[in-house]
C-alpha cells in the first residue's frame, strides 16, 4: 500500500475511533469505578477486539457474518443485551461502590476491563458491515498479506491508543477526583445512555 493511502485510511479510522458512542462510555465507567489499569485494560482490549473485526474482514470471513441474517442477529441482540446488563448495573449502582472498587486488586480490575471493552467491540456486528464498506477502497483483490496485517494492526491500534488517551486524560489532575464525587450521575447518565441504545439495537 502507498503511504498516502495508507494515511487516508489512518484519517478515516480516527474519525470511527473518535466518534461517541458506548464504548466511549464504558472506558470512562470503567476508569472511574476501576481506575486507569480497568480503563487501559478496557481501551486496549477494545482495540483488539476492533482488530478481530478488521481481520476476519481481510480474511473473507466478515461477508458470512454480513450475509447470514441469523448470524448477525445472534451476535447483535447479544450485544444489546450485554449493553443492558451494562446500563442496569450502573444505575444500580451506588456512589459508595467506587470506594469499594478501589480497594480490590489491580488484577480483578483489569480482567473486568479486558473483558467489558473486548465485548462491547465484538458484540457489534455492524462493525463487520463497516471494515467491508472501508477494506473494499483500500484493498484490491491481489492484496498481499502484509498490507491486510498492516491494516488489521493500524486499525486496532488506532482504536486503542484513543481510549487509553482518554484514560490517561481522565487520570490527569482532579478529573477522576471530580468525577467520583459526583459518581451518582455519572452512572444514571452512562446507565440511561446504554439502555437506550440497547434498546434502539432491538428496536432497529
Amino acid at each position: 500500500m502507498e503511504f498516502h493511502l495508507w494515511l487516508s485510511f489512518v484519517v478515516i479510522c480516527m474519525m470511527g475511533a473518535l466518534s461517541p458512542g458506548p464504548s466511549l462510555a464504558l472506558v470512562i465507567k470503567n476508569t472511574l469505578s476501576g481506575g486507569t489499569p480497568q480503563g487501559y485494560a478496557t481501551a486496549i482490549s477494545h482495540g483488539l477486539g476492533v482488530a478481530l473485526y478488521a481481520a476476519i474482514t481481510a480474511t473473507g470471513i466478515a461477508v458470512i457474518i454480513v450475509k447470514s441474517p441469523l448470524i448477525f442477529s445472534i451476535i447483535q441482540y447479544a450485544g444489546a443485551a450485554f449493553l443492558l446488563y451494562l446500563g442496569v448495573k450502573a444505575l444500580l449502582s451506588k456512589k459508595n461502590d467506587h470506594v469499594f472498587s478501589q480497594e480490590n486488586s489491580l488484577n480483578n480490575a483489569s480482567v473486568k476491563g479486558w473483558r467489558d471493552g473486548f465485548l462491547i467491540a465484538f458484540l457489534n456486528p455492524k462493525l463487520a458491515i463497516f471494515f467491508l464498506a472501508l477494506f473494499s477502497q483500500f484493498l484490491g483483490e491481489d492484496a498481499s498479506s502484509e498490507q491486510k496485517m498492516i491494516m488489521t494492526a493500524t486499525v486496532g491500534s488506532i482504536d486503542a491508543l484513543w481510549y487509553c488517551l482518554v484514560t490517561f486524560t481522565l487520570s490527569r489532575g482532579n478529573i477522576i477526583n471530580k468525577l467520583r464525587e459526583n459518581s451518582h450521575i455519572v452512572d444514571k447518565v452512562t446507565g440511561s445512555f446504554l439502555i437506550l441504545l440497547a434498546a434502539r439495537i432491538v428496536i432497529n
